[in-house]
């Protein structure tokens, strides 16, 4: 409970503290979008994420940052476990490099974090209303096209479970418009912060993984329908690789998937039954 105190007060006196600096951020967006994320980045970052994930008592170890792209924007896809995604994520990504989350709509509800959020040029996306969540995508694919990177959690809602839950279909379109290398990101231990015993922050050991990126640029119409899949199954390896807990249907599936055909089965078995009557020869 005293980390929770803490958290909300120190919510409260940079909310009243920071607001000059809000204000002039967001002016700032109204004459380039992209001089008030490079500035507000970095500034959010150390005032605002470190600080509050600290104060709850977070520690955080980052394996693979250099995987992350300098020279080029990227789409972040991660998995969803925590509103703490969000301060992890902003952690592990270099301050230098511009880069908006697409979030759900409900967050622009969020105090203090929806205001620097807003700053950073973060997108609220409205699943309830398809018109507007496709304006909301037009934005970030104009905004990658303009050097922004965008991060995005692909399962499209939290998942208090095990393992990962199905992509949604067409949530990587913003690399499939743009040709940006999708940067996949697995994150360990931001539910263990808040959301496994809400509203009580506890303090708790994030792990961050940054795998290589996947190009994107030239893929078929196949290729494209695939990508989300193909996303999850890198993420899905970098989880088990530090003993995330998987349900056991996610192997009954894989293994079904693997399973030949009851035909090449028989054709297998026809084979071995020749081989086996089959003298071998010796020299």
């Amino acid at each position: 409970m005293v980390r929770t105190v803490l958290v909300l007060l120190y919510i409260c006196v940079m909310s009243i503290v920071t607001l000059p600096f809000l204000i002039l951020f967001l002016l700032l967006k109204l004459v380039s979008k992209k001089a008030a994320s490079k500035l507000g980045q970095p500034f959010a970052k150390y005032v605002c994420f470190w600080p509050i994930f600290l104060l709850s008592g977070g520690r955080i170890t980052i394996e693979g940052r250099e995987n992350i792209p300098k020279d080029t924007a990227v789409l972040f896809a991660g998995n969803h476990r925590s509103m703490y995604d969000i301060f992890a994520g902003y952690i592990t990504i270099p301050a230098s490099h511009s880069t908006s989350f697409i979030a759900k709509y409900e967050m622009r509800h969020t105090p203090f974090l929806s205001w620097w959020m807003r700053v950073l040029n973060c997108k609220f996306l409205n699943r309830g209303n398809p018109k507007e969540g496709l304006k909301t995508i037009q934005s970030a694919i104009a905004d990658t096209k303009d050097g922004f990177s965008m991060f995005i959690e692909p399962e499209g809602t939290r998942n208090r479970g095990e393992g990962l839950l199905p992509f949604k279909q067409g949530s990587l379109k913003v690399a499939e418009r743009t040709g940006c290398p999708i940067v996949p990101m697995a994150m360990i231990g931001t539910d263990e912060i808040l959301e496994k015993h809400f509203p009580k922050i506890r303090a708790g050991h994030v792990t961050v993984i940054v795998g290589e990126p996947i190009a994107t640029d030239g893929l078929s119409r196949d290729e494209k329908v695939a990508l989300p899949n193909v996303v999850r199954e890198r993420i899905k390896e970098m989880l088990l690789a530090h003993d995330f807990p998987f349900p056991a249907e996610e192997f009954a599936d894989s293994a079904a998937e693997n399973e030949p055909a009851p035909a090449a089965k028989a054709a297998a078995a026809k084979d071995a039954e020749a081989a086996a009557e089959t003298p071998s020869v010796s020299r």
